[in-house]
């Protein structure tokens, strides 16, 4: 890539910016400890959280969409994830210092995540991030949600930048492809929930890094 001026990064949550399995492995156990199941390993159940909820519950639990249990257990998961949400969960290795030297650096930082704002508040509000993101957009405060482009072009309307100032990290092809349809630079954190990380090489991102230390790199490159 040419020279690029880049003035913020914008980053999906679950599986980019925060492992969260952790807490929720914990909720699921919760569940499966309740109906005398074997706990899952943390292994188990990480590509099935960029799903969410539902594709946790279908996915790790076995409970089908039609199954008239299926809602009332996904309530059960996610009560369960809010009890817990943000003590075991961390920051990816290196972003902590990514995220400093952004601010050192009058480069701008956000989120756009599919998360429901109820659980991404509640999980920053208990995350030690070494400064605060200038911009945060969640699926309620836009009408159609990503692969989408409306989230990430909220995130600028925040910014006051514009797409191609814009770099986006996700761990999904539908956060590239929403990237790249809103018109900004896309790397693809092939560190994430992916089922195969090298199947992030096929999502057309601009970039790809298979870790998380090495995106700051690859951010310093373009710049």
């Amino acid at each position: 890539m040419s020279q690029t001026v880049i003035k913020a990064v914008l980053f999906d949550l679950d599986g980019t910016l925060v492992d969260t399995a952790p807490d929720f492995l914990w909720a699921l156990n919760q569940i499966r400890a309740s109906a005398a199941q074997i706990p899952l390993s943390e292994a188990e159940i990480r590509t099935a959280i960029s799903d969410g909820s539902a594709g946790l519950v279908r996915n790790t639990l076995g409970i089908n969409d039609d199954d008239p249990t299926f809602e009332r257990t996904r309530q059960q998961l996610l009560t369960h994830y809010f009890d817990v949400i943000g003590v075991y969960a961390k920051l990816y290795p290196g972003l902590d210092e990514l995220l400093t030297e952004f601010d050192a650096n009058g480069i701008a930082w956000g989120i756009s995540t599919n998360k429901p704002s109820i659980y991404t508040n509640a999980l920053l509000n208990q995350m030690a991030l070494p400064n605060s993101p200038s911009t945060v957009v969640c699926p309620d405060h836009v009408s159609k949600p990503k692969p989408d482009p409306e989230p990430l072009l909220l995130n600028c309307q925040h910014l006051n930048l514009a797409p191609h100032q814009v770099v986006f990290v996700g761990d999904h092809i539908r956060d590239i492809q929403a990237g790249r349809a809103a018109g900004m630079h896309t790397i693809a954190a092939a560190w994430g929930y992916l089922d195969a990380p090298e199947e992030a090489e096929n999502w057309n991102a601009d970039a790809v890094c298979y870790r998380s230390e090495d995106l700051n790199q690859v951010i310093k490159d373009w710049r």
